[in-house]
């Protein structure tokens, strides 16, 4: 709600209850002809008889003394206020009332961004990494309930290249990625290729296959020109 002053905010009343009020005022004009009649105090029922102790706020009339903020029981006559399911309180209890923001501390005046079940001013609700805001962005959280920008997410979390030390994470605009594991290490696909003549390695069946000697990655050619090698240096050797 926005602060109001006199007349800001339409109260719900029932066509009984507005037939009573209205029928109430004209018995009392007609009785009290000559009289400053103003109305019915909308708090207390009495009638409010002259405009130095009346005041009128939420389509009602009210005794100056009777137009007090629902929590506090301050005057508001002349003063901002805000009407809160037909009820009156001060800017400071209204204030006081409302939801406060789970990163700042502060109370929420505006819209709420909800997550993880708290309540979150919009620019409050950041990564924990980099600081970018998240509200309309996807989103994760860790272990302990920290937000997370997706990219920061995979960048923390995700397995490493034993190759390269990169994180293997899926491409910009991508949601999944693949990921080789061999010999209990993670590759990245581009990065998991012989080591002694850089051929990328896919599967057996092609004839790209894995053929790991002495924990090395090797394609077939090159596993067998390794063993070659060992042979004849142990047969020299005898």
């Amino acid at each position: 709600p926005q602060p109001q002053r006199s007349g800001g905010v339409t109260l719900t009343k029932s066509p009984e209850e507005e037939l009573d009020v209205l029928t109430k005022c004209l018995v009392d004009k007609m009785e009290n002809p000559e009289t400053d009649f103003f109305g019915i105090c909308g708090n207390c029922g009495q009638k409010v008889i002259v405009d130095e102790e009346g005041c009128s706020a939420m389509d009602k009339v009210f005794h100056v003394k009777c137009f007090t903020c629902t929590t506090c029981g301050g005057r508001l006559s002349g003063k901002p206020f805000y009407a809160m399911e037909n009820h009156p309180y001060c800017e400071e209890c209204y204030i006081n009332s409302l939801e406060k923001c789970s990163v700042c501390s502060k109370p929420i005046m505006e819209r709420i961004l909800r997550a993880t079940g708290k309540p979150y001013h919009p620019a409050c609700f950041t990564c924990v990494v980099c600081g970018k805001s998240l509200d309309g962005i996807p989103f994760t959280v860790d272990a302990t309930n920290q937000i997370h920008c997706i990219e920061d997410f995979h960048k923390k979390f995700a397995p490493r290249c034993s190759v390269c030390h990169e994180p293997i994470m899926p491409e910009p605009g991508q949601e999944e990625t693949i990921r080789i594991v061999a010999m209990d290490r993670s590759f990245h696909v581009g990065c998991y290729k012989c080591e002694d003549c850089g051929m990328v390695l896919s599967s057996e069946a092609d004839g790209r296959g894995c053929y790991p000697l002495d924990d090395h990655i090797l394609c077939r050619d090159c596993n067998a020109k390794r063993i070659q090698a060992l042979s004849a240096r142990i047969s020299t050797e005898l």
